[in-house]
């Protein structure tokens, strides 16, 4: 058979749950613990030691990276004779099952899989055929909702009528309905179809289902935790006849429940299987001492967890590392600084990781990894300056400031959509090029001369009508406040609001992250002018990717996109309330212990060095923001930290100590323009630009309103309420 399998380099829990053969088997594997080695070693052992023929085996995964590996990692043990395995994710499994007995469920075996493109465009159609705005209704929207229905195995039956009284979802339940029609019309199916025509099959035809129970005589899951209602009956299903079923899984590292991941389903696991045995793998083989003990001081506050320990053989380890920064800026210099100089002291930058709970935290680090000269790297997700939604709203200033851009007039002229198609654009180019002006002025000239049908002019006189008031008064406005009207007067913000995404959410984020940058750069220059300010982006945005040696590159990544991943140096960051544990989940207990689990998988990614920080203000929303510590510092053992700002802070210290002296923050409260009649003569205000001052007059309301502020050391200054980011001080 060949390979190099030998059970002697397992430690004694492992071997327990490679040789455990018959009944239902949870790992419960800590991290580190060396999860893929029991299931590969167990896939091996079956077949070599125990006679198991290799179709007889399934194993499933998420990933197909995951998969591969665990393939390649047993044949590299047992040899070519694995190859006829059924090793894959839960989607690729499906689909071969699909492909052998689709048209038992009225499909032809060639059918087609609609990829999110596809899905959007079917969607897209079904809406115009139903009279349904996507102004009203955003299509991600929409297909959010499909599919987390289908993923709790709900039908467009079932779903509307859950629905009846909310229009909203009435509405999406009509599409879903219309949907799922025309997707079989089609022969198509999407990737939760997948799943769910796989259980319809079983049910539809028991012997389908009995086959692959014969077939299927031993049967494996990685990442337990992470599977949902769908995949969890469908792993019931397959094992329900020899009840031969391993799961390997965390419940410690179940972070996907917004995802759609059932937590119970690893949690239960002895209910559903009463006979089912539980080993657990608590030594760890990653990380020191010191950064398990600070993991399980912060994981055992999670209620209702199975109690498990790691442990490792490993060194001690360095003291956990606690930064406190002055604000966000503080803080990513803290981390390049640290970085440089382990560098200088022989380290290879591909060593670090940046973790972060948000993609837009990602800004402050990249420039700050630029103006040192430092390589780095996003994972999962685009540079902060590429991302759509930045490059959009950048261009509308680039276009304020420079009518003449025709790059950024091209990029934005139907963004957020506006009934501009590309015949018409390339029109309004052609204008342009005719009368030699500019496209901007093209518009312009066509919108006066009804040049174009008046369906075409109908759009370009909703761009020109937006963007030529800010043309005319650009230099008359700072750049933050341009940004703020032009994202109110396009509605390009509201619109991802109404998409109602977790996609949406994360790009709203890098938005208020891009007017807190704009911010940040006018309180640090006088006399800002929106060119300065887009000149200091290209330098930052525009430079060449910094040439790589052979010491690689820092990672910046979300702690979500670390999973299962391992760095020798860790900077967890951003530990703070609201921030980490993220504002959306803290209203539930469930969404904290979730949180929870997040910061013990950040945590857990460290192998030698792991540093934390917490900056005690930070621009967010376009206000700074006075935050508490996190409570998940406030959890760890303090013996195991050194704070690099004096002692550990807490979530309740006042006042908030700032770096290595103690600075006492006068509270202020944000106000919004609605609350107008709060802004009255003798009422003492903090603006980001000007600082502290007093209100002197005020002349009309809401956001209209013109306030006259005294302020301590800018003077007197003319404001209106709808534009300027004050607040009250309290």
């Amino acid at each position: 058979m060949g390979g190099d399998m030998d059970l002697q380099i397992l430690n004694e829990r492992q071997r327990e749950a490679v040789e455990h053969i018959k009944g239902p088997l949870l790992v419960l594997a800590g991290a580190g613990s060396g999860k893929t080695r029991v299931l590969t070693y167990r896939i091996a052992y079956l077949i070599e030691d125990q006679g198991v023929l290799p179709s007889n085996i399934l194993a499933l995964t998420f990933t197909n990276k995951a998969a591969n590996e665990m393939r390649h990692r047993v044949e590299k043990l047992i040899g070519g004779v694995a190859s006829s395995m059924w090793i894959g994710t839960f989607h690729s499994i499906c689909v071969r099952i699909l492909r052998r007995d689709a048209d038992v469920i009225g499909f032809t075996k060639d059918f087609v899989i609609y990829d999110t493109a596809d899905q959007k465009t079917l969607t897209k159609n079904i809406m115009k055929r139903l009279n349904i705005s996507d102004k009203d209704l955003k299509i991600n929207f929409v297909r959010a909702k499909i599919s987390e229905a289908k993923n709790e195995m709900i039908s467009p039956e079932k779903f509307q009528d859950m629905y009846t009284s909310d229009y909203q979802l009435k509405q999406v339940g009509k599409i879903y309905g219309e949907y799922q029609k025309e997707i079989a019309q089609n022969n198509a199916m999407d990737f939760d179809d997948l799943l769910l025509n796989t259980l319809e099959l079983f049910r539809v035809n028991p012997e389908i289902l009995e086959f692959y129970q014969r077939k299927f005589q031993f049967i494996h899951v990685d990442e337990y935790q992470d599977t949902n209602g769908v995949q969890y009956s469908l792993v019931r299903k397959l094992a329900a006849r020899n009840l031969n079923l391993c799961v390997v899984g965390d419940n410690d590292q179940s972070i996907y429940g917004w995802r759609g991941a059932d937590i119970r389903n690893i949690q239960d696991f002895e209910k559903d299987f009463k006979d089912g045995r539980v080993v657990l793998l608590e030594q760890n083989y990653r990380s020191t001492r010191k950064i398990l003990d600070l993991a399980n001081g912060v994981i055992q506050n999670n209620p209702k967890r199975r109690d498990k320990n790691l442990w490792t053989d490993n060194h001690s380890g360095e003291d956990i590392n606690y930064y406190r920064a002055r604000d966000n800026s503080d803080e990513a210099r803290y981390v390049a600084n640290e970085i440089i100089k382990r560098f200088e002291n022989g380290a290879s930058y591909n060593e670090f990781a940046v973790l972060y709970r948000t993609n837009a935290q990602s800004r402050d680090f990249e420039e700050a990894f630029i103006r040192a000269s430092i390589p780095y790297k996003i994972i999962g997700g685009l540079k902060f300056y590429e991302r759509k939604e930045v490059k959009d709203l950048i261009s509308y200033l680039r276009l304020i400031a420079n009518p003449s851009d025709e790059i950024s007039l091209q990029r934005i002229i139907n963004t957020p959509k506006r009934g501009i198609g590309d015949k018409t654009v390339e029109n309004v180019f052609a204008l342009a090029h005719r009368e030699g002006i500019s496209a901007y002025d093209a518009i312009e000239l066509a919108v006066e001369t009804k040049a174009f049908p008046n369906r075409a002019l109908s759009g370009l006189k909703e761009f020109f009508d937006t963007i030529s008031p800010f043309v005319r008064n650009a230099d008359n406005y700072k750049g933050s406040d341009i940004l703020d009207a032009v994202i109110k007067a396009t509605g390009y913000r509201d619109e991802l609001v109404r998409e109602g995404t977790i996609e949406a959410q994360t790009r709203i984020e890098n938005i208020d992250e891009l007017y807190s940058q704009i911010l940040n750069y006018e309180s640090m220059h006088d006399d800002v002018t929106l060119n300065m300010y887009l000149q200091e982006i290209s330098l930052l945005s525009d430079q060449d990717d910094i040439e790589e040696d052979e010491s690689g590159h820092i990672l910046l990544m979300t702690i979500h996109a670390a999973k299962g991943l391992e760095f020798p140096t860790v900077f967890l960051v951003g530990l703070e309330e609201r921030l980490f544990p993220s504002e959306m989940t803290m209203e539930t207990d469930e969404g904290v212990e979730e949180e929870r689990r997040l910061c013990y998988v950040g945590i857990t990614r460290a192998e030698q060095t792991l540093h934390l920080t917490h900056a005690a203000q930070r621009m967010r929303f376009g206000r700074t923001m006075v935050n508490k510590v996190s409570r998940f510092i406030d959890e760890m053992p303090k013996e195991l930290i050194f704070s690099h700002s004096g002692e550990i802070a807490t979530r309740e210290a006042s006042p908030i100590q700032i770096g290595p002296k103690y600075k006492t923050v006068t509270p202020s409260r944000p106000v919004s323009a609605s609350d107008s009649d709060e802004f009255r003569a003798g009422v003492k205000v903090r603006h980001q630009l000007f600082g502290d001052g007093m209100v002197i007059s005020v002349k009309g309301a809401g956001e209209n309103a013109e306030l006259t502020i005294a302020f301590d050391k800018k003077g007197i200054k003319k404001l209106m309420l709808g534009i300027a980011p004050l607040s009250i001080v309290d």
